[in-house]
C-alpha cells in the first residue's frame, strides 16, 4: 500500500519529519519551510507555520527527534536552528557559518548536539552550540576538499562525518570537537580522529568514467558507507572485516540522487528515474537489485496508443499527448528519509521530488 500527498504545484527537494510523524517539514524550492501537520482520522494536511527567515532558497532541512530542534540552510550562506517555545511558536537563531558561497546541506549529530553544514566554499561548517556565550559556533573542514560539498552524513559514534563531493571523491572526516566530547571512539575506519578535520578514509569514484557524487549515507552499525554517484553508480565500502574495501555497481537506471540504509544490509536509492529501487549487499558485499518499491501499472502498448492518438486526430484535430510517466512521482526524487522502523529495520519510507508530491512507501521486511 502506498500513501500519496500533494502540497501544490511547487517541487519539494527536501523534507523531514519531527519525532512522532505528526508534522512534517518541507521547502516549495524557495527562501520558506513550511509545517505542516496530519490531522487525525482526516487524510489531509494542514499548514501550522510557516519559517521565513532565509533570503535566498533553502538547501537543506533536518528536524532533531529529540530536542525537537530544526535546522536549515540556505543559498543565503546562512543556518538557522528554530526552538519551538510554550505557545508553539518557532523562534530562530543565526548561525554565521563563515563562508562565501551557497549552503548546500544540513544534518544533525546522532546526539543532537551539533551538526554539519556543506557548502559550495570547499567547506564543511562544524556547528556546536556554546553555553557560556549562549551562541552557536562553526568550526571549520577545508583540507582537502577541492570542490562543492554535497552531501554529509554522521557516523552513529556521533563524531565520524562522511562527505561527498563534486570532485568525483568521497571522504570521512573527524568531527571531534573537544569543546563538547571527551574521548575520540575507536573505529574500524581509522584512529586519527582526535583533531577536527583529519582524513581517515578517502574512496575515488573513478575520476574518467566516474561522476560527482549525490548523497552518503552510513548504515545502522557504522561498518557500512553508501554513496551514489553521477554516473548511475551505486557503491559500498565495507571495514567489518577490517581495512576498507569498496564495491561498485553501475546500474542501467537515470542517476540516482539520493540514497538510503533501511537495515545494515539493504539500501533505497532514488533520483532521476522517479522510482525508488531496493538493493541489498550480501555477506561478500555484492550489490544487487532486489526489486522496484513502485508497483504502478503499465499502460496500454505503444500500438493501441498510436491508434488512439489517430481517432483524437481525425474527430478533434488534435493530438491527444499523454505525458504522463508509469511511475507514482511524476518528476526526481530529490529526498528519502524513514518513516517508521522496527528493530533497526524500516518499515515504511517516504520520498518526495520536484512534483510537489509525498508519497509514503510500505517496505516488505520478508523481502530483505
Amino acid at each position: 500500500m502506498v500513501e500519496k500527498y500533494s502540497f501544490g504545484i511547487d517541487p519539494i527537494p527536501y523534507h523531514a519529519w519531527n519525532n512522532n510523524k505528526q508534522q512534517i517539514a518541507v521547502t516549495p524550492n524557495n527562501q520558506e519551510i513550511r509545517i505542516y501537520q496530519q490531522e487525525r482520522n482526516v487524510n489531509d494536511w494542514t499548514l501550522r507555520d510557516i519559517l521565513n527567515k532565509h533570503d535566498l532558497r533553502v538547501t537543506g532541512i533536518d528536524w532533531a527527534p529529540k530536542t525537537n530542534r530544526i535546522v536549515t540552510c540556505s543559498e543565503d550562506r546562512d543556518a538557522y536552528v528554530w526552538k519551538q517555545g510554550s505557545d508553539k511558536k518557532w523562534t530562530p537563531t543565526q548561525v554565521l557559518l563563515r563562508i562565501n558561497r551557497a549552503a548546500t546541506c544540513v544534518k544533525w549529530s546522532p546526539d543532537e548536539n551539533k551538526f554539519a553544514a556543506g557548502s559550495g566554499a570547499r567547506i564543511i561548517s562544524v556547528c556546536y552550540f556554546e553555553q557560556a556565550n549562549d551562541w552557536w559556533v562553526s568550526k571549520h573542514i577545508k583540507k582537502p576538499i577541492k570542490s562543492t560539498v554535497n552531501s554529509i552524513d554522521w557516523h552513529p559514534n556521533n563524531v565520524l562525518l562522511a562527505a561527498g563531493c563534486c570532485d568525483f571523491k568521497v571522504k570521512i572526516f573527524s568531527g571531534f570537537i573537544k569543546e563538547i566530547e571527551e574521548n575520540f571512539p575507536i573505529t574500524a575506519w581509522g584512529n586519527k580522529g582526535n583533531t577536527l578535520g583529519n582524513v581517515l578514509c578517502e574512496f575515488t569514484n573513478s575520476p574518467y568514467i566516474g561522476g560527482w557524487i549525490h548523497c552518503v549515507s552510513f548504515s545502522n552499525d557504522g561498518n557500512r558507507l553508501c554513496w551514489v554517484a553521477h554516473d548511475s553508480s551505486i557503491s559500498v565500502a565495507d571495514v567489518s572485516h577490517g581495512s576498507p574495501v569498496v564495491f561498485k555497481l553501475r546500474t542501467d537506471t537515470l542517476p540516482f540522487l539520493s540514497c538510503l540504509w533501511i537495515n545494515h544490509n539493504a539500501i533505497v536509492a532514488a533520483g532521476h528515474g522517479c522510482c525508488p529501487m531496493l538493493y541489498s549487499v550480501d555477506a561478500n558485499n555484492q550489490i544487487r537489485l532486489v526489486c522496484k518499491l513502485d508497483r504502478s501499472q503499465k499502460k496500454e502498448g505503444s500500438g493501441l496508443s498510436a491508434m488512439r492518438k489517430f481517432q483524437s486526430l481525425d474527430r478533434q484535430a488534435k493530438i491527444d499527448n499523454d505525458t504522463m510517466l508509469e511511475t507514482i512521482h511524476q518528476n526526481s526524487i530529490k529526498s528519502i528519509q524513514i518513516y517508521s522502523s522496527i528493530n533497526s529495520t524500516a518499515t515504511k519510507l517516504s520520498t518526495t521530488g520536484l512534483d510537489g508530491q509525498l508519497v509514503i512507501w510500505n517496505l516488505n521486511v520478508n523481502v530483505y
